[in-house]
């Protein structure tokens, strides 16, 4: 039996093949990539024409990361979300203060690796503003057939980002 064909006993999927040395093909060998540090105002910009990102936070004392759409108003961040989410009612409960959270988005091709990354760290406070909710609530599509009743504002505090490019 030739290692190609040989199943692990704890698995009835066949081991993969192994690797050809062969030099790969297409846009993805084009060579190595650079990283090319962006300003705050570049990366905020280019965060506010993502459709989606990923809101990073504490959930029993441990790391949450959702995937959720946002809306950049003003430099801030604005995700929509429900009553009785974890970061709703952490964003509630330290008022004006806020909850330190992270904000993440990105658009990197997976067939050229090229693209850009963007974090925002900041506080994330409620939206309490019934205006200000109502025009949210207008212009945030949710994913989820959840009610999202609430929103909530990250104001950033250190933006970072990275293109990597050829």
């Amino acid at each position: 039996m030739s290692h190609a064909d040989h199943q692990s006993p704890r698995s009835s999927v066949p081991a993969a093949a192994p690797t050809s040395s062969a030099p790969a093909h297409g846009p993805a060998a084009t060579g190595p990539r650079r990283t090319v540090e962006l300003t705050g105002a570049q990366s905020l910009s280019l965060l506010g024409g993502a459709p989606l990102g990923r809101i990073v936070f504490t959930q029993r004392a441990l790391p949450a990361i959702r995937p959720v759409n946002h809306l950049l108003d003003l430099g801030q961040i604005v995700i929509r979300t429900h009553q009785d989410s974890d970061l709703f009612a952490q964003a509630r409960h330290h008022g004006g203060q806020g909850v330190v959270v992270a904000y993440q988005a990105d658009d990197i091709d997976p067939l050229t690796h090229l693209g850009w990354s963007v974090v925002a760290t900041g506080y994330c406070r409620p939206v309490t503003d019934p205006d200000a909710l109502r025009r949210y609530q207008r212009l945030i599509r949710p994913w989820s057939d959840r009610v999202m009743d609430c929103a909530v504002r990250i104001r950033p505090h250190l933006v970072t980002g990275i293109r990597l490019t050829v």
